[in-house]
């Protein structure tokens, strides 16, 4: 299957820049003036425009407008004529089911955007032999909670149906459509030891040429951020979406520390959790403060004390700076 490509497409003269941004059509430029300068008219919001394709294969299309993931969802559910529930996860410029290119909170005015949509259904029985199944769960911002990570060696691993991608759609015919990842995870925790459950699952539609790993149990040090030291279009769950600088290389590693921490404490992974538990953080002179800050800002997740005083240590007093 041949791909539509991104590469030798120019923009409109005078119309926004695909992928970017751009003049909007019909701007005069400013005239020259020899007087006092005339007050200037505010600066119409440039049109970002985006490139968008099917993960297992389509056209290119371009969406604009949207301010947060389900608006995304919604627009390229628009262009593609599907429903936006067909979508299970976007990546960042790479149709291929990889983790590490998980589009999150934040896109890079060049980034190209797969978008992955349903495939088979499948359903597996598990018998939990130990207190940890061995997955670590995160979700698309949009109602659908999916394994990002299979750690080697565990019950999961040792189940061959079972891959990095899948969304999870029931647990013992209990549908957690909606649920966020904690919630999932928190779920799969408190299931009983020794008793078998099932999981219903639904895997990407894929392609002919996705072949990829089953597992991915390394962590990157790129994970967490898309587009480092540019300018990126931040998606807000309330609020217009917002262009703001790309993380410095300090503020990356911060969140990574912090998504390791989640993974550890609650088996979720998700980037910009650990960004906004980063920035909370920074302007807390105490681990009480950062509680209090948490707890105002991401309250459903009831964070334990313990979790808040690693997270402090990680942002504030990381291992190897000096006192």
């Amino acid at each position: 299957m041949q791909r539509a490509g991104r590469h030798g497409r120019q923009p409109p003269e005078g119309g926004p820049m695909e992928n970017g941004m751009g003049q909007e059509p019909g701007t005069p430029e400013p005239a020259a003036t020899t007087g006092p300068a005339a007050p200037r008219a505010p600066r119409a919001r440039p049109r970002l425009v985006f490139h968008t394709q099917l993960a297992h294969g389509s056209p290119t299309e371009r969406i604009e407008g949207f301010t947060n993931v389900k608006e995304l969802y919604a627009k390229i559910a628009e262009v593609f004529d599907i429903s936006p529930t067909e979508i299970l996860f976007c990546t960042l410029n790479t149709h291929k089911v990889d983790m590490q290119k998980l589009l999150g909170g934040q896109i890079g005015l060049e980034d190209f955007i797969f978008a992955h949509v349903r495939g088979e259904t499948k359903e597996v029985e598990v018998t939990k032999t130990e207190d940890a199944l061995g997955l670590t769960i995160t979700d698309n911002g949009a109602g659908y909670a999916f394994i990002k990570r299979i750690k080697e060696g565990s019950i999961i691993n040792r189940l061959q149906t079972v891959s990095v991608g899948d969304s999870i759609e029931a647990i013992n015919d209990h549908t957690i459509v909606g649920c966020r990842h904690y919630e999932v995870a928190r779920m799969l925790r408190e299931l009983p030891r020794s008793q078998p459950f099932t999981l219903r699952l639904v895997q990407p539609k894929k392609a002919f040429d996705m072949i990829g790993q089953r597992t991915r149990s390394n962590k990157s040090p790129g994970e967490a951020r898309v587009a480092s030291g540019k300018e990126t279009l931040r998606l807000r769950t309330q609020g217009p979406a917002v262009l703001e600088e790309g993380p410095s290389p300090s503020e990356e590693e911060a969140a990574q520390r912090v998504d390791d921490l989640l993974e550890s404490y609650m088996g979720i992974r998700d980037s910009d959790l650990a960004s906004t538990m980063v920035e909370v953080a920074k302007g807390s002179p105490s681990v009480a403060q950062l509680a209090q800050g948490l707890d105002s800002v991401l309250g459903e997740f009831a964070f334990p004390q313990e979790f808040v005083a690693e997270v402090w240590a990680a942002v504030c007093h990381p291992k190897g700076d000096k006192e």
